[in-house]
């Protein structure tokens, strides 16, 4: 599924950003202080996994030891850097090398409660900068009793290498989405068969070890360095998927589990992108609904029905002739589609629209693509892992004909999303790697879990979470009902943040009956902005408000 929402989530939580060269001198770790965990290297290895083949059996090699340096940001002054290279075939652990890059945000409580590893989603985003938002997020008292670690999964960011397989993809204009003749479909057909040529002829030899289980490797090789028997995890979108895996690969070693909007891992990835599809389409004519409701600021008419075919009839203009030479069809999807990861972007989306229609303005619509729709236009390494991993994490179809008539399907009722999504993951269908098969998650050797779901979430729809939470024995399910947005924890929502505080603090899950054991209200959907203020920039969005991580999976 699409990925720009960790790509978004990303940019927001950068704050000062992280240095992109080696950090700065050295920092020694907090001295250990009352520990609520044991902690200590261990080779133990996990039991394997129903479809993904067992983990090795023979014991992993010493773990090296974190050189920790300091790399703060102007948020978040104690953040400290380091990196840690583990085997690119987890088979062969003393074969070929990669590195990860790893952040922290070192506990400072007597009780210490263990590194807790955040994931922002993707497959593909960054997270680095996570640990800081997470730690500055959580209240203090609990997030002084954990070692807040944020990492840039391989292939991705800091890690190396870093994928980039086409650079300016995504450049503007592209041809209209929507293939209504032969010539626009072999158009997007010959660019998503160049993409996934140029990362087999320039990464023949990663290709086969980026995928969801190498990763989730990877992070017990963290769990390792970091000289602990059990991680605590907290991961959003595409993250929560990792964070399932990892804890059916290794769940003796799983402390806490937090997962904040939950990728449906019996869809594991074309059907859940079809699904997707009909969420955002449900979550845009909700976007336009809220236009209609506020006619006074925008001028669009009172009825829904009307502002939708206005729209359509703005994208149509600019398949013909692109805004500004930059924005056409494709670029106005791009641009539209964020507003269904988070509703405080239809304030800001809502006046570029209004602007074209009465004015015709190509500056607003512009402006509103470099803000909000270009974000894989300059995510060439984010839109490259996403595709290497979802291409060979299960099986996509290879007959171009089964894409185009279940695309043609979903567009009839849910046309918005339903081609710029299939494009997006277009490659798949032509990858030079072999697929896998989707681990099945499955799970009653935990302890409890505790999910997050919204009702509305266009990116991960409700049924994804309810799934999890039945797969996950123990777990605990807490609906936001009305909730539209994609990650909703630190993010305002105080019931929600408050459950998590909870169970960070004591392991603690609420127990309710029916399908959710605890339910929160939705916080209100946005106001217009007031007259005056249309020359003020966006607000970045949390990851608890808008990991635009279709699901990144544009999660």
């Amino acid at each position: 599924m699409r990925r720009t929402a960790a790509v978004l989530c990303g940019a927001a939580i950068a704050m000062a950003g992280l240095p992109a060269g080696a950090p700065a001198a050295a920092s020694a770790a907090p001295p250990a202080l009352t520990s609520a965990v044991t902690t200590g290297t261990t080779g133990t290895t996990a039991p394997g996994t129903t479809g993904t083949g067992s983990a090795s059996a023979s014991s992993p090699p010493a773990a090296a030891k974190l050189g920790w340096k300091k790399c703060a940001t102007g948020g978040t002054p104690t953040l400290q850097c380091a990196s840690l290279k583990v085997p690119l075939d987890h088979a062969k652990p003393n074969g070929r090398k990669i590195t990860l890059a790893l952040s922290r945000v070192p506990h400072t409580a007597r009780t210490f409660q263990g590194p807790l590893l955040v994931n922002p989603g993707g497959p593909g985003g960054s997270g680095r900068s996570l640990a800081g938002f997470v730690a500055s997020s959580l209240p203090k008292a609990v997030a002084a009793q954990y070692d807040v670690i944020g990492f840039d999964p391989r292939g991705v960011g800091a890690s190396t290498p870093a994928l980039d397989c086409a650079p300016g993809h995504f450049a503007p204009v592209r041809p209209d989405t929507v293939p209504r003749t032969p010539a626009l479909e072999q158009a997007n057909l010959s660019r998503a068969r160049s993409f996934a040529r140029a990362c087999g002829a320039k990464y023949k030899d990663l290709l086969p070890y980026l995928d969801t289980v190498s990763a989730a490797r990877d992070m017990d090789a963290m769990r390792r360095a970091l000289g602990a028997k059990k991680i605590n995890y907290f991961g959003y979108s595409y993250g929560t998927y990792l964070g399932a895996v990892y804890a059916k690969l290794y769940p003796q070693r799983v402390r806490r589990l937090v997962l904040d909007s939950i990728v449906d891992p019996r869809g594991v990835w074309y059907e859940d992108n079809l699904q997707q599809d009909h969420a955002f389409e449900e979550r845009h004519r909700a976007f336009l609904a809220w236009i209609a409701e506020h006619d006074a600021a925008y001028g669009l008419g009172t009825d829904p029905a009307a502002v939708e075919a206005e729209w359509h009839t703005m994208r149509e203009a600019l398949a013909a002739h692109p805004a500004g030479g930059t924005v056409g069809a494709a670029e106005l999807e791009d641009t539209f589609i964020p507003g269904g990861y988070y509703d405080g972007y239809w304030p800001y989306l809502a006046e570029a629209f209004a602007a074209w229609v009465h004015d015709k303005d190509a500056d607003a619509l512009v402006g509103a693509y470099r803000t909000f729709g270009a974000v894989d236009a300059a995510g060439d390494n984010g839109y490259s892992v996403y595709t290497a991993v979802q291409c060979r994490d299960a099986g996509w179809p290879k007959d171009w004909n089964r894409w185009r008539e279940d695309s043609w399907a979903v567009y009839s009722k849910s046309p918005f999303m339903a081609w710029n999504n299939a494009w997006y993951n277009a490659p798949c269908a032509f990858w030079p790697t072999p697929a896998k098969r989707p681990v099945d998650v499955a799970n009653d050797k935990l302890p409890p879990a505790l999910l997050f779901q919204a009702t509305d979430d266009a990116a991960t729809p409700y049924e994804g979470g309810v799934r999890t939470h039945h797969l996950l024995r123990g777990s605990a399910l807490v609906v936001e009902e009305g909730g539209g947005n994609h990650g909703i924890t630190l993010s305002g929502n105080a019931c929600l943040d408050g459950h998590l505080a909870t169970y960070l603090r004591t392991g603690k899950v609420p127990h309710g009956p029916g399908e959710a054991d605890a339910r929160c209200a939705a916080l209100p959907a946005p106001k217009p902005r007031p007259a005056g203020e249309a020359a003020k920039a966006a607000p970045k969005p949390s990851p608890g408000s808008a990991l635009h991580g279709l699901l990144g999976f544009r999660s």
